[in-house]
């Protein structure tokens, strides 16, 4: 296994001043039919589930807090849905889940609503639910299909959101300890820079001072690195229309608390700034030092706020009034923040004109993709665990 920087790639924890922020958001959607469960059964790897607490989700919408319809319960509870626009909407779930409706891969859900006549009370809550699960400010360009897809898994689970205890860096180590036991080499700094091939097989990798040769090969490497590093041969055309996708960009700023604020809530949701922040050592108790406390807000961004320093600096505003408003007194507590203008959630935003990429081309018969950005089961982490699965699973068919 090589890797041009530390393991994780954008799945790492880093520790600072002994608060362990993961750099990417390390919730897993739906695990009771997550492939991670899958990987856990089958590699034998040990896993921290600690379950989301629906009970304690709230949106903020305004002047009062409300139920986050996250189940049945709190969507009968929740004031973000009226009367009759909490039937309409459980029947929306109902058929979703009972696979009634499917969405098409032509019509956005924005489209699709307006061809079904939605309420705007039902729209709005679809567009909201879109919002966070896909972690987009434009979730009406979401394709249908897409959406019904991933809803129909999300009703249909026990635990629609679960941490991970230790974080990304608990599931690495887990990895590693798999693929050494099984007499497995991982080079960490190693970058792959370009690939020989010949006929219709790729044979070789060439790093800075080594070059490796392997009989299968997969390449967990967004696409536009990809594109520089199949230069010249016949998977470069390919991977250069995947190249140009935008990314899903979100503002992340997290803060470690010397101690803990108590709020009756670990999640609340700006519904109108579209902000979230997530009490992670609620969940997590191994990412603080003792008697501390680990919060995380997630803005959700477009590519046009990227060029504009005026609008990325109103985010960070924002998200500090978020934290004013539900913990109180956080500044006094502040022992470290951690803030990233410009993560990117998943490298493949879902949109209409936007396709996740296959896992291999038929130009070479011995090469195979996986990542956040190729096709797959789920969102975010998901497309990378059901990727690289079903990439080994080819493989390993190939050579029984």
């Amino acid at each position: 296994m090589l890797e041009r920087g530390n393991l994780g790639g954008r799945a790492v924890t880093l520790k600072i001043k002994d608060f362990s922020f993961n750099f990417g958001a390390h919730a897993i959607y739906g695990r009771d039919t997550s492939i991670l469960r899958t990987m856990e059964k089958e590699l034998g790897i040990h896993i921290d589930w600690v379950d989301f607490e629906p009970n304690k989700a709230k949106y903020d919408i305004g002047d009062r807090l409300t139920d986050v319809p996250a189940n049945i319960q709190g969507l009968f509870r929740t004031a973000v849905l009226k009367g009759t626009g909490k039937i309409k909407f459980t029947f929306e779930i109902f058929k979703t889940m009972l696979r009634l409706e499917k969405g098409h891969p032509h019509l956005s859900i924005a489209k699709w609503m307006e061809e079904n006549n939605t309420s705007d009370d039902v729209k709005e809550m679809m567009l909201t639910l879109a919002s966070s699960n896909f972690f987009t400010k434009e979730p009406e360009k979401i394709p249908s299909d897409v959406f019904f897809r991933y809803y129909q898994r999300l009703f249909t689970t026990n635990k629609p959101v679960t941490y991970i205890g230790g974080g990304w860096q608990a599931l690495i180590n887990e990895f590693v300890r798999v693929i050494e036991s099984h007499n497995g080499e991982i080079f960490t700094k190693t970058k792959v820079e370009s690939v020989l091939a010949s006929d219709d097989r790729l044979t070789e990798v060439y790093v800075p001072n080594a070059v490796y040769a392997a009989k299968e090969f997969v390449f967990c490497i967004p696409p536009k690195e990809l594109e520089k590093i199949f230069v010249d041969t016949k998977i470069e055309h390919s991977a250069k229309q995947y190249s140009s996708y935008e990314p899903s960009y979100v503002y992340v700023y997290d803060i470690g608390l010397k101690d803990r604020i108590e709020v009756p809530y670990t999640y609340i949701y700006d519904k109108k700034n579209r902000i979230f922040i997530t009490d992670i050592s609620h969940y997590d108790k191994t990412c603080v030092p003792e008697g501390g406390q680990l919060l995380q807000a997630v803005a959700y961004i477009s590519p046009d706020d990227l060029k504009d320093k005026e609008k990325i600096e109103d985010y960070h505003q924002r998200i500090e009034a978020l934290y004013d408003k539900h913990f109180a007194g956080w500044r006094e507590q502040l022992v470290v923040p951690r803030v990233s203008k410009r993560a990117a959630a998943q490298e493949i935003k879902w949109t209409m004109t936007q396709d996740p990429m296959p896992l291999y081309f038929p130009d070479y018969r011995n090469v195979f993709f996986a990542g956040d950005w190729c096709q797959g089961e789920g969102q975010l982490s998901e497309l990378s665990f059901s990727s690289a699965y079903e990439a080994s699973q080819l493989i390993l068919q190939k050579n029984e």
